[in-house]
């Protein structure tokens, strides 16, 4: 029988790895050239993959919710209409190939560290199953069954896995919390551990009241949990606010929005014209385009800049506008607006939010006046966009101050304590608000 070996592509220069998070096609099931196939998750965005090639699926070696690295061999065709093979589990094929080898390190471990893989019952509470490696490591950090039946498994049917393991152990609070007796109505309150360094921080443990709802974080919340956390971790975050006045922007973007949609047949925003007077800063303010490995900084030639996008979901993600300085404003609203759709509709490609060198959030999308925004690593530096909002203020005329009604918003710059001082800092958010207050009301577009 012809068979046709269906790989995981290469996603992106920096995705080595994939999660299936779900199959659209059946054992059995014919299958077009190009034709969805599966779907399949990324550290960066979530993808469908089409069919190489039309035939039969007679077996699909990852299950969902497994990790497939990139030219693995996640499916194979019939491309004759032959049989259909029984389907084998992606585990069991993954046993088949390393069993030897993997039953050859536990032995070995077992021998030099003289730890008993038969003081845990390879099956735990509920039809659990607790593989020898598992059981093995389990053993050597001293934990016991009833510990070890408390961890959420990712594998499949719950089954824990050696990195759910070692991400409880490394989780796990090294000074024991003790709760303490209160009335059954009142939240349980704990003693709060002793710190004795920043590696030493430990999540508090959080027990749910009677009537709480329980959620678990969906894949992509997680991976931007972590991410927050290093950048914080990472980075010494230090912000600097100026107030903008941005009334010819707002006016001139008024007077042309129409003429822009029949022109171009596309909706103008503030959100291009505000990237255009952050390109031009970091022309003039080259330092803020830097990153930081180890003790050397790497100076970036080109101006890439994210945008924080809210998705349907609630969660967030930075698609990138490549080479933002060399756009005009007609092809920075047209990225800005297909980036935009692209992710609200899923349909983000891996390179789409890759390269980033300096990011953008607009926090007055939602009302709010101003932020304090994380730094989304490796970039030095966030820019916060406030609320654009009619105040009074004071203008100065060569007759004399009067008081009028104004177009202003806050600019809230974060950045990287390390090798961005409150001078450069400063400055750079300065000059933004310089660029977008000399904006021209008699700009040709």
């Amino acid at each position: 029988m012809g068979q046709i070996e269906i790989r995981l592509p290469k996603m992106g220069e920096s995705v080595t790895e994939a999660t299936i998070t779900n199959w659209l096609k059946n054992v059995g099931d014919s299958v077009a050239i190009d034709e969805p196939l599966v779907e399949v998750a990324t550290d960066k965005v979530d993808n469908e993959l089409p069919s190489e090639a039309a035939g039969v699926l007679v077996k699909r070696l990852f299950e969902k919710d497994q990790v497939a690295k990139v030219g693995d061999v996640i499916a194979l065709l019939s491309t004759d209409g032959g049989p259909v093979l029984e389907e084998k589990k992606s585990s069991e094929v993954i046993e088949d190939q390393s069993v030897s080898e993997i039953a050859a390190s536990i032995e070995n471990q077992i021998a030099n560290e003289n730890i008993s893989v038969d003081k845990i019952s390879k099956n735990g509470e509920n039809g659990k199953f607790f593989s020898p490696l598992v059981r093995s490591i389990a053993a050597k950090e001293n934990i016991s069954a009833s510990e070890l039946n408390t961890i959420n498994g990712s594998g499949m049917d719950g089954r824990v896995t050696k990195a759910d393991l070692l991400g409880y152990l490394a989780n796990k609070s090294q000074q024991k919390i003790t709760p303490v007796q209160t009335d059954n109505n009142e939240p349980t309150k704990f003693s709060s551990p002793v710190i004795t360094s920043a590696s030493n921080i430990k999540e508090p443990v959080v027990i749910a009241n009677s009537g709480d709802e329980i959620i678990e974080m969906d894949r992509m919340r997680k991976l931007i949990a972590d991410h927050m956390v290093m950048s914080k971790h990472v980075s010494p975050h230090v912000t600097s606010y100026v107030e903008a006045d941005v009334t010819n922007m707002v006016l001139w973007r008024n007077k042309i929005k129409k003429s822009f949609q029949e022109r171009e047949g596309e909706n103008i925003t503030f959100t291009p014209i505000l990237i255009e007077a952050i390109a031009k800063a970091i022309k003039d303010f080259p330092m803020i385009n830097v990153s930081v490995s180890g003790t050397t900084i790497i100076k970036r030639k080109n101006i890439n800049i994210g945008m924080a996008t809210a998705l349907p979901s609630g969660n967030l993600i930075v698609p990138v506008i490549k080479n933002a300085d060399l756009l005009n404003l007609v092809g920075l609203t047209k990225a800005v607006n297909e980036l935009a759709n692209n992710a609200r509709n899923n349909k983000l490609k891996p390179e789409d939010i890759q390269g980033g060198t300096y990011t953008v959030t607009n926090v007055g999308s939602f009302g709010n006046v101003m932020g304090t925004p994380i730094i989304n690593q490796p970039q030095v530096a966030i820019l916060a966009l406030g609320a654009i909002r009619k105040v009074p203020a004071v203008i100065e005329t060569p007759a004399g101050d009067f008081i009028g009604i104004r177009h202003k918003m806050f600019l809230s710059h974060s950045y990287d304590h390390r090798v961005v001082d409150g001078a450069l800092g400063g400055q750079f958010v300065r000059k933004v608000a310089d660029y977008l207050e000399a904006f021209d009301l008699n700009r040709e577009i």
